[in-house]
């Protein structure tokens, strides 16, 4: 097998240390990963092995310079996804992916999609008033739904903004939580805050609380209104019933958009109960208006170990299903 060699400079010295990572870890990373043998002399990124191997390590270390010079680094999540894109045959480039500042937190930082999968369910809130996002968790979904919701505030879109998760508990009993009911599903609600907070910063969340632009609705207390000029964001939806998810669905009124998400590999209902999120994609599926966008475990941005354990929870079901036929 003929060996083959191939160079990338890196002229600028912030970009190379943003490259290379702290104590080169990014770099000894793609070495891990990736099979040619790839290695730095200062600016200088050899990389040795045969022309596939060569070829294959070319592409992703360009493909991640493209992310150090959008964003001024690069994360261990990056090298994973670009990795798994160029395997998959996509030619999608970072700024394929990023589709310009969504808005920024509190803190200043650029929000922005980090996946093909995130662009398209932000693309899908804009273009649509109902939209489901379904995936796992770490994918984003909860806190981009979030983020658009602000978005649409602050471009005086809507007029508020309501956050609604059903009261079902993944193995606590909301009983023996102290506060009356809406005290006791606040803390089920903390990933829509801990999005709030991130984007808006806590004083304002507050604010908008104690104003009622932010509000708080348990999905029981739902019935029988109708939301006019609002975002609403239906969190944890694979924890409806179907009639639960005919009732919220119907509550749509003039001027609002709502997003509903969930993880339909995580359903806490008790067994005899039927899934209305599973329901739903059967039911809705070729209604205009209505996206279903599917975010997968390629779309996780938390600790790399986060994709990891879908991976081995999913080999572990499917070797169940296998015994149990």
């Amino acid at each position: 097998m003929t060996e083959r060699e191939a160079r990338i400079s890196i002229h600028d010295n912030h970009k190379a240390a943003a490259f290379f990572g702290v104590n080169d870890e990014n770099l000894r990373y793609i070495n891990d990963i990736c099979s040619a043998d790839i290695f730095a002399r200062g600016g200088e990124i050899y990389i040795r092995g045969s022309e596939e191997e060569v070829e294959e390590a070319y592409e992703l270390l360009h493909r991640l310079m493209d992310v150090v010079e959008s964003e001024g680094q690069i994360s261990i999540n990056d090298i994973n996804y670009y990795r798994h894109l160029i395997r998959c045959g996509d030619k999608a480039r970072h700024q394929d992916i990023v589709s310009g500042t969504l808005l920024k937190t509190a803190r200043g930082k650029p929000i922005k999609a980090k996946t093909l999968g995130q662009k398209k369910y932000i693309e899908a809130i804009l273009e649509n008033d109902i939209v489901f996002g379904i995936g796992p968790a770490g994918t984003g979904k909860t806190y981009l739904a979030a983020v658009m919701a602000v978005r649409a505030l602050k471009n005086r879109e809507v007029e508020r903004i309501i956050l609604v998760r059903p009261a079902v508990e993944a193995g606590e009993k909301l009983g023996f939580l102290p506060g009356d009911f809406i005290e006791k599903v606040n803390p089920y609600l903390r990933p829509l805050y801990d999005g709030l907070f991130d984007i808006l910063g806590v004083d304002v969340t507050q604010r908008y609380l104690e104003k009622n632009i932010i509000e708080i609705a348990p999905l029981a207390y739902m019935r029988g209104r109708t939301l006019n000029n609002a975002f609403i964001i239906l969190d944890e939806a694979q924890n409806t019933t179907p009639q639960q998810m005919k009732m919220f669905l119907t509550r749509l009124g003039f001027g609002s958009k709502a997003v509903i998400t969930g993880d339909v590999t995580q359903v806490d209902l008790p067994k005899e109960e039927y899934s209305g999120l599973i329901e739903i994609q059967k039911i809705l599926k070729n209604v205009e208006g209505i996206a279903f966008q599917y975010l997968t475990k390629e779309d996780v941005i938390r600790h790399p170990l986060v994709q990891k354990i879908i991976d081995a929870y999913e080999a572990y079901e499917a070797k169940d299903l296998r015994q149990d036929k």
